[in-house]
C-alpha cells in the first residue's frame, strides 16, 4: 500500500497549511489506527509503520499517536532509542515541524527528537489512513537534563534549496527554533 500524493501545505514567505489536511487530521479519533510514513526530502519512502491515535493534552491543532520502537538500539546525540521504548508522536497539517517523545518501557523520559518537516497530511488508500510527514533535512535532539542538540545542518546546506530559494531555507531553520519552544507544551509536565 502507497501514496504518491505531495503534501499541499505550501510556503511562499510564510507556511500555508491545506485546509483539507487540518480537516483530514483533526478528524482522526482516538483508538483510530493509522499508518504513519516518513518521507525523506527527495520525496521518496524511508519508514512506514502502525501506529495509534490518543487522547492528548496538546494544544490543538496537534494529534498524537503511539507507537512502539521495534528497530535495533540507536543512539542519536545522546537520545537512546531502545527495542520496545514508547513514541509519542505529535503531529500537525499547520506546523512545519513533528516531535516524538521516547520513553522507556518502565515509563522513564528518555527525551525528544523533533524534525523539521512539511506540515503532516492524511491520505487514504483503499480505506486505510495513512499519516505523512515530509522530511526538511533539520532535527533537534532534547535531552531530559534540558541538553539540545542541533543536527543535519550540513545536510540542508548541501541541499539545493539555501541557492534555489535562501527564503525557503531561512524559513527551515526558523521552523527548527519553534520547534524548539514548541516541544515543552506538547507533554505537560515532560518538558
Amino acid at each position: 500500500m502507497t501514496t504518491e500524493r505531495v503534501p499541499n501545505a505550501t510556503w511562499d514567505a510564510g507556511w500555508h497549511p491545506d485546509p483539507a489536511s487540518v480537516e483530514a487530521l483533526a478528524a482522526l479519533t482516538p483508538g483510530a489506527v493509522v499508518t504513519v510514513v516518513k518521507r525523506a526530502p527527495s520525496g521518496a519512502e524511508t519508514t512506514r509503520y502502525t501506529a495509534r491515535v490518543v487522547e492528548t493534552f496538546a494544544f490543538e491543532p496537534w494529534i498524537e499517536v503511539v507507537a512502539t520502537w521495534g528497530h535495533g538500539r540507536l543512539v542519536v546525540s545522546g537520545l537512546v532509542f531502545e527495542p520496545g521504548d514508547t513514541l509519542r508522536e505529535f503531529f500537525s497539517a499547520e506546523h512545519p515541524f513533528n516531535a516524538f517523545a521516547v520513553f522507556s518501557p518502565g515509563g522513564e523520559l528518555c527525551g525528544w527528537y523533533g524534525n523539521v518537516t512539511y506540515p503532516a497530511f492524511v491520505d487514504t488508500v483503499n480505506r486505510e489512513d495513512i499519516l505523512v510527514w515530509h522530511d526538511l533535512y533539520l532535527d533537534v535532539v532534547i535531552l531530559p537534563d534540558g541538553a539540545t542538540h542541533l543536527l543535519d545542518d550540513d545536510e540542508l546546506a548541501a541541499s539545493p534549496i539555501p541557492a534555489a530559494d535562501p527564503g525557503f531555507a531561512a524559513a527551515i531553520v526558523q521552523a527548527r527554533r519553534d520547534l524548539i519552544d514548541a516541544i515543552p507544551t506538547l507533554i505537560p509536565g515532560f518538558g
